[in-house]
This record gives structure tokens, sequence and C-alpha cells, in this order.
């Protein structure tokens, strides 16, 4: 590394020497590169000239015995597991019914109030007044009640993410074994398509808001771990120490110094795995979420570009509402 650096500084004062051993390194590399994709060219065409493709093929297909395997592992745990699934898919509909009647009951300017104060307290009074004029927006569009469904549906599912995200996370700071284990799960599940989640909240839930609420939280949850996990690797260790010697148990050290230490990080993995959720909104309406995904949804099957973009807009506002509030909380928390 030491090498490196003092190269790259004999090449930025223009030492003769140095100069000319890096631009011939950088021919010889482009000349190797040139030539292995001319080979990869040539092979490729001798292959389809001499019409060997029948024979490169790949000699068996493992997917049929993949895909049955899955089938019935998954139709297993449908069967065993229907009275675990029904009394979760019981919970939450009555959690998430009972929050979309109590928004939707709060006349507008009450619930108009009560932004604009949870703007400004958690953050300052520009960003209460900006909430409270884009929330007035929405409704003034004809969108309040899809706007309350959807406050609904990621109040539920956020708040699944939270509990299990920070779990997942402290328990990834407590152990660098299970760091390494979550570390290429995470990975994968930021990498994949967000129509996949779709499918395990189908097969174990069925159509309709527990699924999609399943899909939002499998979708939203890796920055919520992620960053839980780094907020409380970073806390300063001389603070650990000293928790360590007034005598402090590892819970105590956990819940009243390194926690309090990395809200702020532990915060904006919170507003990301908001963000996300929001974003998977019109996805999870696919498979019956209301709210202002089906609005965009409905209006893009109907060719109603106008009503599909008002409403993607109002999902945009909310994002921005809640990345506001969320981000000036983080900051005077810093301060």
């Amino acid at each position: 590394m030491i090498e490196k650096l003092r190269t790259i500084t004999k090449v930025i004062r223009g030492d003769p020497e140095t100069v000319h051993n890096e631009h011939r390194r950088r021919v010889l590399t482009f000349i190797l590169f040139t030539l292995a994709v001319c080979v990869v060219i040539l092979v490729s065409f001798i292959i389809h000239w001499t019409n060997e493709n029948e024979t490169l093929k790949y000699p068996t297909n493992l997917g049929p015995e993949i895909t049955r395997g899955i089938d019935s592992t998954i139709q297993w745990v449908v069967i065993n597991g229907e009275w675990f699934f029904d009394g979760i898919r019981d919970a939450i509909q009555i959690t998430l019914g009972k929050l979309r009647d109590v928004l939707i009951w709060i006349p507008w300017p009450v619930m108009v109030a009560i932004i604009f104060l949870l703007g400004w307290r958690m953050s300052t009074f520009r960003v209460g007044a900006f909430s409270a004029l884009g929330v007035m927006a929405i409704g003034l569009v004809n969108l309040w009640e899809p706007a309350m469904i959807t406050i609904a549906l990621m109040a539920v599912s956020v708040s699944i993410a939270i509990v299990f995200g920070i779990s997942a996370g402290i328990i990834m700071a407590r152990s660098n074994f299970v760091e390494s284990l979550m570390r290429p799960v995470l990975d994968a599940m930021q990498t994949m398509p967000s129509f996949v989640y779709l499918v395990p909240g189908i097969m174990l839930f069925g159509l309709g808001n527990v699924g999609a609420i399943l899909a939002t939280v499998l979708y939203a949850i890796p920055p919520c771990i992620r960053l839980t996990n780094l907020g409380i690797r970073q806390v300063d260790p001389s603070a650990v120490e000293a928790g360590r010697s007034f005598g402090s148990t590892p819970l105590q050290l956990l819940y009243k110094v390194q926690i309090p230490m990395a809200i702020p990080t532990i915060m904006a993995g919170i507003n990301q795995t908001v963000m996300m959720a929001l974003a998977m909104s019109t996805i999870a309406a696919m498979v019956g979420a209301g709210g202002l995904g089906i609005e965009v949804l409905r209006s893009m099957g109907q060719l109603e570009e106008g009503k599909a973009f008002v409403a993607g807009t109002a999902i945009v506002l909310m994002a921005i509402i809640f990345d506001r509030i969320s981000q000036g909380y983080v900051l005077s928390r810093n301060d």
C-alpha cells in the first residue's frame, strides 16, 4: 500500500522514469485486454461456424428438481403452519383496520395540525409548515383517504421492520460470527428485484394487505439492520470501557451507553427504511394493498396518466415529509 502511494506521488510530481513506467503499464494492460476480447470473439465465431452449439449445451437441467423441492417445502410449511400464519394475519388485519379507521376518523384540520406540530418539534418550524402544506395539498386533489390508508400501511410495516431490524442489528453488533453470516444475506436482499418479495407474502398469507405488509417489511428492513449494527460498532470504545469500569452489565451497557450514542445512525437507518417502504407501496398494491399505490396502479391500467402522475406525486410528497422530519430529528440529536 505504501509503495502504491509512493508511485502515485511520483506520477503526480512528474518523475520522468515513473511516468514512463506507468505509461508502459497502461499500454500493456490495454493490449492484453484487447487480445482477450479478440480471443473471445474468435472462439465464439468458430463455435457458431462449426455448428457445435448443440454439443456445448449443459448436460442436464436441474431446474425442475429444484422448483419441485421448493414447491413441496412451501406447501408443507403452509399446511402445517396454517394456525401460526392465520394468527399473524388476523392480528395484523385487526391492527391495520383499527389504525386505518382512526386516521380516517380524525378530521383533516386536526391531522394537519398534528403533522405541523410533529415536524416543528422534531425538526424546525419551516419543516413543520412545509409538512402541513404538503398534507393539505394531498387533500386538495381528493387523495386524503388513500393517503391515510398509506400512512396506516406504512406505520404497521415500518414498525415491524424497526422491531426486527434493530434486534437483528444488535445481535450482529454483538457477534462477528453472526455478522459474517448476515452480511451476504443482506447483500442478496438489497440486490433482489422488489417484485420477488411479493412471492412469500402471497404464499404464506394470500392476497391482501397482510401479504403486502410482509413484502414491504422484507424489502425495507436491510438498511435498519445494517445501520443499527454500524452505529453500535462505531460507539467510542472509551465510553464502553468507562461503562464497564462502573460495573455495568452487558445489558445495561447496551441500553444505557451503546444504543443512546448510536441513535443518530440508527435513526438514519429508520429513515431509509421508511423511504424504501414508501417506494414499495405501488408494487405492494399489485397484491391487494390499498392507499395511494392502488390509485397509481389503477390509473396506469386505465391509461389515465394525469391521475397516475398526481397519485405518484402524492407518494413522493409523503416521502419528502417523512424524510425531512426524520432528518431533522437526527440533526437535533447530533447537536
